[in-house]
């Protein structure tokens, strides 16, 4: 099994229409219309997505190896995943669509089909 990483992210996230990358805090963030998705932070065994708060609930008692929340962060929309515990490319594509879906302009999925 691969073992995802950082890099995946970055080619994802590239991937979906009007993403950009930039720095913010010393590490990548992408944007879509000038609004944050996806960020990787220090370490780059993990990244954090857009999530609505009861999901992300749900989704950290549903798999507590895989989702979690720093305490710094128990207060945003945002919720982080371990790249080593996902089962591959397409669920990582899966989370990251998810998260540039709530932040893209009305109309941006079209493209994606």
């Amino acid at each position: 099994m691969t073992v995802l990483d950082a890099d995946d992210v970055r080619r994802i996230a590239l991937s979906l229409p009007e993403t950009v990358e930039k720095q913010r805090w010393g590490h990548p963030t992408f944007d879509v219309a000038g609004r944050m998705f996806v960020t990787v932070p220090d370490d780059q065994t993990s990244f954090a997505v857009r999530c609505p708060r009861l999901e992300r609930e749900e989704l950290i008692a549903a798999e507590p190896e895989k989702f979690w929340v720093p305490k710094h962060e128990a207060g945003s929309n945002w919720v982080r995943a371990r790249l080593a515990a996902l089962e591959d490319a397409d669920e990582l594509r899966d989370i990251l669509l998810d998260s540039w879906q709530q932040v893209a302009p009305p109309g941006s999925a079209d493209v994606l089909g």
